[in-house]
């Protein structure tokens, strides 16, 4: 089974997107996810152009796995996110990436909801990441929001890192109903989870490591989610690497892990 690999925004974030497709192709992806709003608190890096973009990935035959981020706070205005959805429709893109930043749990529900609603006029998911510095922190918290909010466009995205970390297994992942799970995000990372919540902010933004060279239960992951899921690899390293070289030493990790998990 071809299985879609997308090199993520944050791998690269260094990079412009239309450079971000350039380097996906050139290190051998079929995919990249696009940034094309800023997480919280940190300011726009680069000015985005559509057409090259979209000319990139015409020239490329890189397809958009995914865009991101979609935060929900109490004050999100769903509506603020319709130019963005066009824009992914446009380049391609099937996946939203989501975090969940409301502590009123009916609240998030109902915006949930809202934006599952408004997405699927774009042939779109939205897929809810669970972080745990944020309201939705873990499994549980996100499957309680997508079944309360039941859209079947609404999924749950699993980022390697943050499962691990907020405690969750892939025992717990592997009884999920598999309709939620569309894409992943794999990386790796030490094992030992840190007790402050700045450091584990601090690894997941910057300081992740390569499949295989940590200690996560990748294969174990891999093996609880549905065959064949595609994989968005989101590794944003401390080590001083080029953009291209940090890309293909990405992919060439993940595939040495997914030979194992798939011949098994």
């Amino acid at each position: 089974m071809k299985r879609a690999v997308g090199l993520a925004a944050l791998t690269v974030l260094e990079l412009p997107p239309d450079e971000q497709v350039s380097v996906a192709a050139q290190a051998g992806y079929s995919h990249v996810g696009l940034r094309l709003i800023p997480v919280a608190g940190q300011p726009v890096i680069h000015a985005f152009d559509a057409a090259e973009v979209e000319r990139r990935l015409s020239d490329t035959g890189v397809g958009v796995l995914d865009v991101e981020v979609f935060r929900l706070t109490p004050q999100t205005n769903i509506k603020d996110f319709e130019a963005v959805m066009a824009t992914a429709q446009r380049l391609g893109a099937t996946e939203l990436l989501v975090h969940g930043a409301d502590s009123d749990e009916a609240r998030l529900i109902e915006t949930f909801g809202r934006l599952c609603d408004l997405a699927a006029g774009y042939g779109l998911s939205a897929n809810l990441e669970p972080m745990p510095w944020v309201e939705v922190s873990n499994l549980a918290k996100a499957m309680r929001i997508l079944d309360g909010a039941a859209r079947a466009n609404g999924g749950l995205l699993v980022d390697a890192i943050h499962f691990f970390r907020a405690g969750d297994s892939p025992q717990a992942l592997a009884k999920l109903p598999r309709k939620f799970l569309r894409y992943m995000q794999l990386c790796d990372a030490r094992p030992e989870r840190p007790a402050d919540v700045q450091e584990i902010i601090r690894q997941a933004r910057s300081d992740r490591l390569f499949p295989g060279e940590g200690g996560l239960d990748l294969k174990g992951l891999l093996g609880a989610l549905p065959a064949g899921t595609p994989i968005s690899l989101e590794i944003p390293v401390a080590k001083n690497i080029e953009p291209l070289e940090r890309a293909r030493r990405a992919l060439a990790a993940t595939n040495a892990i997914l030979n194992v998990v798939e011949v098994a």
